[in-house]
């Protein structure tokens, strides 16, 4: 009898294959179409300006978008300036979608972290920005795919620790006080994962419906990534 490891490289070696031949296929019926009509349409354009000069860049970098172009921006910022940094960037060229991606990060040092992150999402709205925010940080995005967690509090500072924890089974590794990359082996393991992790966020996102997510800074352990997520997927 084959062990639970042997059936999950089993797992991933088929669905990398399934990925491979499926990016193929798309490639393919694009290429046809463009030559039957016989010009190449415009595709939409997505700007990603993110907190994170590493774990977000990295993260969204390893999404092949066939029928859109993105770009996107690590400016190792927090809450409010990433908005004014996503502002200037769309102004000087005009996206199709703008997204900013940030943290709550609570920091009991900074009484005015909390204000900056609500006061931040308004913001962005205002400039009808999309939001990809997560509290308490991003990786609680990542646990989600490999973890089915109920909302409710989670320090941050505990995330890598379990993220590795989750990923042991399968010889895989992410070195979040390092690097902070998410490699090509951790990203295979969250794309077959993804559709569920994206099921959860909603799920633990709607707990606090009830307010009206009117501060989001109190909504702990949250995230909308899962509408960025699901924005790109449609790309794919």
């Amino acid at each position: 009898m084959k062990d639970k490891k042997a059936e999950q490289e089993e797992a991933k070696k088929r669905h990398k294959e399934q990925l491979k031949a499926q990016r193929k296929t798309t490639s393919n019926l694009q290429a046809v179409d463009e030559l039957e009509v016989g010009k190449i349409e415009k595709k939409p354009s997505i700007l990603i300006v993110c907190e994170g000069k590493n774990t977000e860049p990295s993260y969204f970098r390893h999404f092949r978008l066939l029928s859109a172009t993105v770009k996107i921006a690590g400016t190792g910022k927090n809450t409010i300036s990433v908005v004014k940094d996503a502002r200037i960037l769309s102004e000087n060229q005009k996206y199709d979608q703008v997204w900013c991606v940030f943290d709550a990060d609570p920091k009991p040092s900074n009484p005015k972290q909390a204000h900056n992150f609500n006061s931040a999402i308004a913001l962005a709205k205002k400039y009808k920005f999309g939001v990809a925010y997560s509290n308490q940080a991003f990786e609680y995005w990542l646990i989600l795919h490999l973890d089915d967690h109920q909302g409710g509090a989670m320090n941050r500072n505990d995330y890598n620790t379990k993220i590795n924890e989750l990923l042991l089974p399968f010889g895989v590794v992410y070195d979040g006080n390092g690097s902070k990359k998410i490699n090509e082996d951790f990203f295979e393991l969250l794309e077959m994962g993804v559709k569920t992790a994206i099921k959860r966020a909603k799920r633990n996102y709607a707990l606090f419906d009830y307010t009206e997510h009117t501060n989001p800074a109190q909504e702990e352990s949250t995230t909308t990534v899962f509408e960025l997520v699901e924005e790109l997927l449609k790309y794919i």
